[in-house]
């Protein structure tokens, strides 16, 4: 399995209320229309415990949260997707108001698909988390 892991993202919100709207898949559909996405991300589509959607070059991936741990993590596995992939997120308050976020990512990938992808995950899950913080931040 390869890992990807994202920045530490802070967050302008509770651990709670950060938890609270990721907990829910419905609540990502928000952010499909980000231009931060473009248009590499296509076809999203939610319920609270799925998210499905098609990303050019890799094809359609959908993600099922398959444990919640109250305010701490959320970890989601793919379905009907061409490659296995675990995801977590993983939240940490350290103040009020002040709430750390990181993303981490493993995916089972044969080697031809690594080498097309592997740097397009990298920054990818990245500016998932990125946009995931600046939309969940209280103004």
């Amino acid at each position: 399995m390869t890992t990807y892991e994202s920045d530490i993202k802070t967050i302008s919100s509770s651990e709670e209320m950060v938890f609270g709207i990721l907990s829910d898949l419905n609540n990502l559909e928000k952010l499909s229309k980000n231009p931060a996405l473009g248009d590499k991300v296509k076809d999203m589509e939610f319920d609270k415990d799925n998210c499905s959607f098609s990303v050019d070059g890799f094809g359609r991936v959908g993600f099922h949260i398959v444990e919640r741990e109250p305010f701490k993590t959320i970890k989601l596995k793919s379905e009907n997707s061409p490659v296995d992939i675990n995801a977590w997120i993983q939240l940490k308050q350290v103040g009020e108001n002040d709430t750390r976020m990181k993303l981490t990512m493993k995916a089972e990938l044969p080697a031809m698909i690594k080498m097309m992808v592997d740097k397009k995950l990298k920054k990818g899950i990245n500016v998932i988390a990125e946009t995931l913080a600046k939309a969940l931040s209280v103004a």
